[in-house]
């Protein structure tokens, strides 16, 4: 490793600590803050070396060494699917954009890697000007590749990258000395997981749920995903509908919500991109009626309306959902949920009190006629616990430090 020269003339070399001398106090700052950032807030302190950082210096992260953090630079990759935040659809440049904003809000110096009609309140970096799903013109696997590309070629002006793009960034990462975190949004297939294995040991992993861990990889934490609580209203009078959001495909469980509602005697919204139109043409559209009602794919005012009026959600699922976004949404607008008791549900519905976690398309319907005993302030109050941006950014600096301090 080369010598840091730091502003005021000190020198750190190797992995030693420093410490620096202001305010009449020593304050110790652990080597792994030697980077660009360190410079410019040790500028007129007396830095000198300290050998025996582990036996003396207590807390890692004191606040003098929290303040350092104003001064880090972190990389977010968000996929180029959708834009960042996405108009409609887009759950992981939502959640990119979400990491991103609230880092920022902590003072944190990002740059955001995404489309180029994205929007930050940081430094925003493209090659794309707009999203491969919104512009058949793009070829996906052309642009991932300059995409990614790009943020890697520029990988030693940042002391981190976080990668919310699944595992094709992590063929780079033997190549760039800095270290990276990657979000798992959950796994499209196993056969992905032969990419995730090669590089678990120089790479650092989070997953979105404890469900859904895969026992051949290695985890620094699991982080649940985090939305933005201004962005949903609490409604504590809601109508009678139920209400199906999410993505139309037959994982997601659009047919049982339908049979779910018809079985219960209530009208049910259906609200999500069309992902598998023949699913739809066959499955759906032959029951849209007066009491079966398509409501198109829906932007976040809408969004936030109709989860916050909705009597319940619905969320049958057929697969091991890694988290699912709309679950949270709802009940942080007091909106109870009905889940199929499978993958990160039990982490995400406080079963009988924020909603119900059932098997059957029976056992959904005997609950719909219990949700009237749920508080919908208790479905705030459990959201908000647990899956809010606040708590998400909290979780994700820990585990900065962690990365930072190996």
């Amino acid at each position: 490793m080369h010598n840091t020269i730091f502003s005021c003339g000190a020198v750190a070399e190797d992995d030693d600590p420093v410490k620096i001398h202001c305010g009449g106090a020593d304050k110790v700052i652990p080597s792994f803050f030697r980077s660009p950032w360190l410079t410019t807030y040790l500028t007129g302190y007396n830095v000198y070396r300290h050998h025996d950082f582990r036996q003396t210096s207590g807390s890692l992260f004191t606040q003098s060494t929290q303040n350092l953090y104003k001064y880090m630079k972190i990389a977010i990759l968000s996929p180029i699917a959708w834009r960042t935040p996405p108009t409609k659809y887009g759950p992981w440049e939502q959640v990119a954009s979400n990491i991103a904003e609230g880092l920022i809000e902590n003072g944190i110096d990002v740059t955001l890697f995404a489309t180029g009609n994205s929007s930050t309140k940081g430094k925003l970096k493209f090659i794309s000007e707009t999203a491969y799903a919104e512009n058949s013109n793009i070829e996906p696997k052309v642009w991932e590749c300059l995409h990614i590309s790009n943020l890697m070629e520029q990988a030693d002006q940042f002391d981190l990258i976080h990668n919310n793009y699944d595992f094709l960034p992590l063929s780079y990462s033997k190549l760039i000395k800095t270290p990276m975190l990657t979000t798992i949004h959950g796994f499209s297939s196993p056969k992905i997981i032969p990419v995730y294995k090669k590089y678990n040991k120089n790479n650092f992993y989070v997953s979105i749920s404890n469900s859904d861990r895969s026992s051949e990889l290695d985890y620094i934490a699991t982080v649940y995903n985090g939305i933005k609580s201004s962005d949903f209203t609490f409604n504590p009078n809601p109508k009678e509908y139920l209400l199906f959001f999410g993505r139309i495909h037959p994982e997601k469980g659009t047919y049982e919500s339908i049979q779910i509602a018809k079985k219960a005697g209530r009208k049910l919204i259906i609200s999500g991109l069309i992902q598998d139109q023949e699913y739809f043409n066959n499955m759906v559209k032959p029951f849209i009626d007066d009491t079966v009602v398509y409501a198109g794919n829906s932007n976040p005012k809408e969004r936030n309306k109709l989860l916050g009026e909705a009597f319940a959600l619905l969320h049958p699922i057929s697969f091991n959902e890694p988290f699912g976004l709309s679950v949270a949404e709802s009940m942080l607008c007091g909106t109870p949920v009905i889940a199929f008791n499978r993958g990160s549900m039990p982490e995400l519905i406080d079963d009988g009190k924020s909603g119900f976690l059932v098997n059957t398309i029976e056992e959904a319907v005997l609950a719909v006629d219990s949700i009237k005993w749920v508080s919908r302030e208790y479905c705030r109050e459990w959201a908000g616990s647990k899956f809010t941006q606040k708590k998400m950014i909290e979780a994700y600096l820990d585990v900065y430090r962690k990365i930072l301090g190996k």
